[in-house]
């Protein structure tokens, strides 16, 4: 879905649909937008989702059915919308089921836990047929389009300093949301979420932009007893140079203030988050020019907070796009990610976030999709269904980052997983081995290890390092494993002694070398041979379709080449190929003008990797597929093993390149893409396989 300001103003008036909504959840939240429903233009309440409906003496939902549980309410064909209402580390998995289940979704706030979870219920979304909005009631407010309409208008200059307050004293008790982790309790999650909402808004309207994220967080904050925080303070850098400070308490009463700073005026909004009231009424904002000189705009409307937000889902559900100031998708996931980051600030976890939680975002086991078409290959790792596709996680920084990208994985057939001794000081192997005990899937994965990088390489510290390593992972053994560099003052034999004994012991499974040359590994092997020791069979250099002009970095090797790649059609040794979309020169960021990434300049182009990305994209254009993929593809024509190691920040990285495995090329087609002959531009086929 996507976003847009209303277009229309009788879309806004008169030709949204009705909705038949059902809401899951009976609190305090629930029930005042149950009440709003009734003075809603385009809505109406047909069912409610509670645990215990014994429980519900006071109903206050009129005539609306009650559900016993949230699956049997997005079981019921009646109900069009779900508002989920429920405490927030449910949050993610009801959208997800809902959606799943054809609804629309307004989820109230947070949409999840985190970034990586809310990355997961829009990975949904963006295959569902349904709407998904995260619920801030403030932005379909009159009162949120006139601040947005004073900053256009120039009155205050330019924007340079935003300050947002939302704070209040509730009695503290260890059982209630509002304190307890469990339930994802504590003032940033709560409602801090809408004081970075508010300064995010500002700080892109003010560049012309529907919002902005900010380039730096530093946050302090207080946590309680309980272990939520009860108070918490952010300061946020934006593009631009904008300044914003933010607050939010739960214990502490505070102005629930927003103030604009202009280099020529301020606005002054005293009622930012409920507006003109729950139940309509009048607020005011302040534009100051000079102390002297205020103007007040007042703002006056019958309609219910709550029924505004209602009605603004249901046209954005009639134009099948989110109406702007409500938030998009992209404006979602960066609030939380600011959240995240102000999180981390005060050290500030939530046990749902670690690995003690066995099931996935969507609240099941992990599971295999069915029809999954990842290639495999059951000879480099024997016993085992190893994916042609691996995957690294240098850019994982939280469990929650890894469990999102691992679990879908996995669940798409994935099942090598490549981790290095040295990366990120151990961070990589730890979460990995965290979410292979998670998940109970160690058996089942192709577990990569690599030690020995240098300064490091030398045959005494690869027994200590795959110990660490090990403990890390939470294993006793690894399926394959590569020294990370080679070091030509050592002899070859030495390496190959060490390697021998521990793949005798069984702590390794085959080995090889990363970043190695493969006139070293024929002379390691020719002592292995003489000796009668295991050699090594596996190779872990950059392969791709771009041949590397310059390292990228001291001591990295490329076999692209034609000796290497001659050499790996004959010994048919497995390469597990890192960089193996060159870096993203076959995608935007590269072409024969963009001078703007020294990196990519210096390692990647050349006038014959040029025309090779020419007819990449040709390719491409005639599949209806992403350069990227025909880029990836290509390796999987190739007369030998090509095991390409992807490695996403994210889930919607990931996603992309999973691609791949819905994308053939021939291997004719893989000659003209590299050499331009065997497969003129004119006969290229239409489709994918």
């Amino acid at each position: 879905m996507l976003q847009t300001e209303a277009r229309d103003t009788a879309a806004r008036t008169g030709t949204a649909p009705s909705l038949r909504w059902g809401i899951v959840g009976t609190g305090a939240i629930a029930r005042q937008f149950a009440a709003a429903l009734e003075r809603a233009r385009h809505g109406t309440l047909v069912a409610v989702a509670t645990r215990d409906p014994s429980a519900l003496t006071d109903n206050p939902f009129g005539g609306a059915r009650i559900h016993k549980g949230h699956a049997a309410l997005f079981a019921d064909g009646e109900v069009d919308a779900v508002y989920i209402a429920s405490p927030h580390p449910a949050h993610a998995e009801q959208a997800i089921a809902a959606l799943e289940a054809g609804k629309h979704v307004l989820c109230e706030k947070p949409l999840a836990m985190n970034a990586a979870e809310a990355s997961a219920v829009l990975d949904v979304a963006a295959r569902s047929p349904g709407l998904l909005m995260e619920a801030f009631m403030y932005r379909g407010h009159p009162q949120t389009r006139a601040i947005v309409d004073i900053i256009r208008s120039g009155e205050i200059g330019e924007v340079t300093m935003i300050d947002a307050v939302f704070g209040y004293n509730t009695a503290f008790d260890a059982r209630k949301r509002h304190f307890d982790p469990e339930l994802g309790g504590g003032a940033i999650l709560d409602i801090g979420c809408y004081v970075t909402s508010m300064c995010r808004l500002v700080a892109g309207v003010a560049r012309g932009e529907p919002f902005a994220d900010p380039i730096e967080v530093k946050g302090t904050g207080h946590l309680g007893t309980a272990g939520a925080d009860e108070r918490a303070a952010i300061a946020m850098r934006f593009p631009g140079g904008i300044l914003a400070h933010g607050a939010a308490s739960i214990t502490t009463v505070q102005d629930a203030a927003a103030r604009i700073h202009g280099t020529r005026g301020a606005i002054e909004v005293t009622s930012p988050w409920f507006c003109s009231g729950r139940q309509g009424g009048r607020s005011e904002i302040v534009v100051a020019v000079r102390p002297d000189q205020r103007r007040v705009v007042p703002i006056e409307t019958e309609d219910w907070l709550y029924a505004l937000e209602a009605d603004l889902f249901a046209r954005s559900v009639a134009a099948g796009e989110i109406e702007w100031p409500a938030p998009s998708h992209a404006d979602t996931l960066g609030n939380m990610r600011t959240l995240d980051a102000w999180r981390r600030e005060i050290g500030l976890a939530y046990p749902a976030e670690s690995s003690a939680r066995r099931v996935t975002v969507a609240g099941h086991p992990l599971r295999r999709r069915e029809g999954a078409p990842m290639p495999t290959d059951e000879t480099v790792a024997p016993g085992k269904a190893a994916s042609r596709l691996a995957i690294g996680g240098m850019l994982l920084k939280t469990f929650p980052d890894a469990a999102i990208v691992y679990d879908s994985f996995f669940e798409a057939g994935g099942t090598t997983f490549d981790s290095a001794w040295i990366y990120g000081q151990g961070l990589m192997d730890k979460l990995l081995g965290e979410w292979l005990q998670s998940r109970g899937v160690r058996d089942q994965a192709v577990v990569i290890g690599k030690g020995a990088h240098s300064p490091l390489c030398r045959p005494e510290f690869i027994a200590p390092q795959l110990e660490e390593t090990l403990e890390r992972l939470r294993t006793d053994h690894l399926d394959l494993y590569f020294m990370h560099r080679d070091n030509p003052d050592v002899p070859v034999g030495e390496f190959v002694d060490v390697l021998d004994a521990l793949r005798r012991a069984g702590r390794i499974g085959k080995f090889g070398g990363s970043n190695w040359t493969t006139a070293r590994i024929d002379e390691a092997n020719a002592y292995a041979q003489r000796t009668g020791k295991h050699g090594f069979e596996l190779l872990s250099n950059n392969y791709s379709l771009a041949e590397m002009v310059a390292p990228m970095w001291p001591g990295c090797i490329s076999s692209s080449g034609p000796d290497d790649t001659a050499w790996l059609k004959r010994t048919q040794t497995p390469i597990f190929a890192w960089s193996s979309q060159a870096r993203g020169f076959f995608t935007d960021r590269a072409g024969r003008d963009k001078l703007g990434e020294p990196t990519l300049v210096a390692s990647w182009y050349s006038d014959t990797n040029f025309e090779r990305r020419d007819r990449v994209r040709a390719l491409a254009a005639a599949r209806g597929v992403s350069p990227a993929h025909i880029a990836l593809a290509y390796l999987f024509t190739l007369p030998f093993p090509v095991f390409p190691i992807i490695g996403p920040a994210s889930l919607a990285e990931l996603r992309d390149s999973l691609g791949v495995v819905n994308v053939t090329i021939t291997p004719e087609e893989g000659e003209w893409l590299k050499t331009g002959e065997g497969a003129p531009a004119g006969a290229l086929r239409e489709g994918t396989a």
